[in-house]
């Protein structure tokens, strides 16, 4: 699904996004429910920035990369957890470009992200190539997502990766 978002763009640097694991819903702009095997999840559009929250209640995890206010520390490259029986995974990296290369890469991106049943896109008014977008997949035993925040002003583009599997011997959630 892509969208167009209505707001301005507020993250002005791939260098000021921030990652949270845990934590409440953030107010978003576009929404996505998603049923992945037994995982419930909701990818969340929060301007420049993204939330996926996986499961409910109790058993509810979030994550959250966006500037986050009193976070200052870059984002990590790399990230190993275990959340309620599920070991979780995260990765991030830049990508820089020249601005025909990044904007042919924009492009390419939203075009996957657009029709694909499992993905979310929102593009920034003013221009084609700032936008942020998620796309999810798995199975019965992991759901993964991978996120693009494009920062076309620097020729940056933050790519994520996360993933939840389930841990062995943990029983099968519904």
């Amino acid at each position: 699904m892509l969208t167009t978002l209505q707001t301005t763009y507020t993250d002005t640097r791939a260098g000021d996004l921030a990652w949270c694991l845990g934590g409440g819903q953030l107010p978003a702009l576009a929404v996505l429910d998603l049923r992945i095997g037994p995982t419930d999840l909701q990818l969340r559009l929060l301007g420049a920035s993204h939330q996926v929250i996986l499961g409910s209640g109790e058993e509810e995890c979030s994550e959250t990369v966006a500037c986050l206010p009193g976070r200052r520390t870059p984002l990590p490259a790399r990230v190993a957890e275990c959340v309620h029986g599920w070991e979780y995974e995260f990765a991030a990296q830049v990508e820089s470009f020249q601005e025909e290369g990044f904007a042919r890469r924009a492009q390419e991106l939203l075009a996957l992200v657009e029709n694909h049943p499992h993905g979310l896109a929102g593009v920034f008014p003013g221009d084609p190539n700032a936008f942020t977008a998620l796309l999810a997949g798995g199975g019965e035993r992991e759901v993964f997502w991978r996120t693009w925040h494009a920062y076309p002003q620097e020729g940056r583009l933050v790519c994520t990766r996360s993933s939840l599997r389930l841990r062995e011997g943990e029983a099968e959630r519904g």
